[in-house]
């Protein structure tokens, strides 16, 4: 039986309130100099306050004055709301869901943008097919500068329902929070973000929507999505905390994913964590900092023990030094696939440069 997380509840708008179509919720939180593209990009494209509501909620920035921003480029058409104290950034989503009052809510970070006609194609495909409960669209990757360094590929080459995308989603989050747009009909059903989900509320919110409901994709670039370089992820991977949060989201969905899919794609899902896991170990060590390396070391090893993980893994091990460690891998890759000869080419190596080794005691 599907089960849904314990979040925050979503409240339905009280009676009488006029109510427009679109309610773009912006999350700020110290990122008041990116605030002023941002409120552009969303202005230029705004109906009437009738049909669009347009808030800033701030997270009690400490660096700069968000509401300076919205007085200068908002000219009174844009609202503003200020957390009396640091809430964190899953508190401050589910803040813009409950002070929405549109019947579509995009949240969209203050940091990051939509093109022309984003508002007005969603519109036309939620009013094509009252069914949906989302949707999304294609969107690049922007650097602090705003130069787009990626598109990232289309999940389909037309406009409609994405068939078993919550299949899809059970292995990682496919959407940027600029590029999804929500019916606040749904989140009133399925409540808020997620409280302990510090770093993927988000693609456990969007995974959530996509169990209960159909969501439609438009394969237009329509969003862009800021990456930083100081960013929270980063300083996350030094201690692990990302996949140990990741762990942490797959519990959670697998309360509510149906059982089917867990039994099938679990396993393999967990593998696909622990991937990117070593992806990010080696990055780690090829920069020189061990310590993060093994962090992400450890919890690829919580996700999966697979024999393609215990192989990557040994490499990465042997490279950091740590011999025994890459031939207990070694052996234990080839207790579960005995016929794979690249196994024994990693228990051979490391065996080899123990041997050369001085022997120290």
């Amino acid at each position: 039986m599907s089960k849904l997380p314990v979040v925050p509840a979503i409240n339905p708008v009280p009676q009488g309130v006029k109510r427009p179509f679109w309610s773009v919720m912006i999350p700020t939180y110290n990122c008041a100099d990116y605030l002023v593209e941002t409120l552009k990009c969303v202005l230029e494209q705004a109906p009437s306050p009738e049909q669009m509501q347009i808030e800033v909620i701030d997270d009690c920035s400490t660096k700069d004055d968000p509401e300076a921003v919205v007085k200068e480029i908002g000219q009174g058409r844009v609202s503003f709301y200020r957390h009396p104290k640091n809430v964190g950034a899953s508190a401050n989503f589910t803040s813009c869901i409950q002070r929405s009052q549109g019947q579509w809510v995009h949240i969209l970070h203050g940091d990051d943008l939509v093109r022309p006609g984003f508002y007005a194609q969603f519109r036309a495909a939620a009013e094509q097919d009252p069914s949906i409960g989302a949707g999304f669209c294609n969107y690049s990757l922007i650097d602090e500068h705003g130069i787009q360094q990626n598109c990232v590929p289309r999940e389909k080459e037309t406009p409609g329902i994405i068939d078993n995308w919550a299949e899809r989603m059970f292995f990682h989050n496919h959407i940027m929070a600029p590029a999804i747009v929500v019916k606040r009909s749904v989140y009133e059903h399925l409540g808020g973000f997620h409280p302990e989900l510090f770093h993927t509320a988000d693609w456990e919110m969007w995974t959530r929507i996509s169990v209960h409901y159909p969501v439609w994709y438009n394969p237009q670039l329509l969003a862009d999505y800021r990456l930083h370089s100081a960013s929270d992820t980063s300083k996350l991977m030094r201690t692990g905390a990302n996949i140990a949060n990741h762990r942490k989201a797959m519990e959670i969905i697998q309360g509510y994913m149906p059982q089917p899919i867990v039994d099938r794609l679990l396993e393999k899902a967990n593998e696909f964590t622990a991937r990117r896991a070593l992806i990010t170990a080696r990055k780690m060590l090829d920069k020189g900092d061990k310590e993060a390396a093994q962090a992400q070391l450890r919890e690829a090893f919580l996700c999966s023990r697979s024999f393609k993980i215990l192989h990557q893994a040994g490499w990465i091990m042997l490279d950091m030094g740590q011999r025994k460690e890459a031939i207990t891998c070694g052996l234990q890759s080839i207790l579960t696939q005995p016929l794979e000869a690249a196994n024994w080419k990693l228990l051979a190596y490391a065996s080899l440069k123990t041997l050369s080794q001085p022997q120290t005691t």
